[in-house]
């Protein structure tokens, strides 16, 4: 199974209501994630289904996923992915998927940095997520450990 970690793109410093749920991507934002994702559709990835985070700018970010890269599926939210969870839970939803040849999902720091290194083995982050950035894990079984293999990563300034 492919597993694709995109983090949100840049959102606003504090949403209208006050609530860090709320936030909106910002129009760098959007633009920069929009790059990212042009690259990862050149590079075929064509998700089966999107999870995201509950929170706006990661719903938001999942949506444009799926406007560029034509995944015609609806977007399931999940809490697995909102900035609490914890890799383990993030895993388990996977694994609740296994049917799916490619996951893409939508979420937040520190989670996402946290995610690779437990996916890849390792017992601390070592990977500095950005925002907009998009990782590719692959994995050949879904048991109840994470065993991945890192494909690529693309940042918005490498797009």
């Amino acid at each position: 199974m492919e597993v694709y970690l995109l983090r949100h793109g840049i959102a606003e410093d504090r949403a209208e209501s006050g609530k860090d749920a709320d936030r909106r991507l910002t129009d760098e934002g959007r633009a920069k994630l929009r790059g990212v994702l042009e690259r990862a559709h050149s590079a075929e990835v064509r998700p089966t289904l999107i999870l995201s985070s509950p929170l706006r700018r990661a719903l938001e970010t999942a949506e444009i996923a799926a406007h560029q890269l034509g995944y015609e599926g609806k977007i399931v939210r999940t809490p697995a992915l909102a900035p609490e969870s914890s890799p383990q839970d993030v895993w388990n939803t996977i694994r609740e998927h296994g049917e799916q040849d490619s996951i893409l999902l939508a979420g937040h720091e520190p989670l996402f940095s946290a995610t690779m290194a437990h996916f890849l083995g390792s017992t601390r982050a070592m990977v500095q997520f950005r925002k907009g950035a998009l990782a590719r894990i692959d994995f050949n079984v879904l048991g109840s450990v994470a065993v991945g293999a890192l494909q690529w990563m693309i940042t918005a300034k490498l797009a």
